[in-house]
């Protein structure tokens, strides 16, 4: 690929290491083109950021494709994960520790199933507090850190498809298929309180964006080595 097909657009498709965040990712590609081109610039971004907990796809514009990136942005997505029941933590993942515990022995297979059900079509949805969302002009993760609370106002979000693929509590395996907004980790607490219990995001892994899939992207290892070829 040239400096020119950079510059013109392109659309890279990342499977997102854990443990790094989206720009990160962005940081890193970037700074590869650059260096192989010696140039001083070049535009790069994200469609859609990835906690840094998550792992999967991530897309990734150059160039004149960065003006792209908000049609990829409002693609329906599709991820698999784990949900852990018997304890929630403030940030609805491992990002902090578990702080509440909550009782399990009533959850059986049946109950599960049938509680997918309540979050299917359009739902109301709280986005954590332990996220990059701005009120008031500060990133809520920025107040939750403080030790400060705030009230969040719910959204309307669509779940077309959840589905539960395997269950050995107190871990419970999903698909699910969602619009633009949804947070996964606000599934998992949810989730956990329609259970009559507590829960928390324990995996996640992004399959798909729109018509893209995982399946057909490359980790950032395998981009440097044939950028650097």
């Amino acid at each position: 690929m040239t400096l020119e097909d950079y510059k013109n657009g392109q659309v890279l498709l990342i499977d997102k290491p854990l443990n790094w965040t989206s720009f990160q990712v962005v940081n890193k590609l970037r700074w590869e083109i650059r260096q192989k081109y010696k140039i001083k610039k070049i535009k790069v971004g994200h469609a859609g950021t990835l906690d840094p907990l998550a792992t999967g796809l991530l897309i990734l514009c150059t160039g004149k494709f960065t003006k792209r990136i908000e049609t990829f942005q409002a693609q329906e997505k599709e991820y698999t994960g784990t949900i852990t029941v018997g304890g929630s933590t403030p940030s609805y993942d491992l990002e902090t520790e578990i702080d509440k515990q909550f009782p399990t022995d009533h959850i059986s297979e049946k109950l599960i199933h049938n509680t997918t059900k309540q979050f299917l079509g359009q739902i109301d949805q709280k986005p954590p507090i332990f996220s990059a969302l701005k009120k008031d002009g500060k990133k809520l993760y920025e107040i939750a850190r403080a030790g400060e609370t705030t009230e969040i106002k719910s959204r309307k979000i669509t779940i077309s498809e959840f589905e539960i693929t395997n269950i050995n509590l107190p871990n419970i395996e999903f698909r699910v298929v969602c619009s633009k907004g949804t947070y996964i980790r606000s599934l998992a607490y949810d989730f956990g309180l329609a259970l009559n219990s507590g829960a928390h995001l324990s995996a996640l892994r992004r399959t798909k964006i729109g018509t893209y899939a995982v399946d057909d992207s490359e980790t950032v290892d395998e981009f440097i080595e044939k950028i650097r070829a």
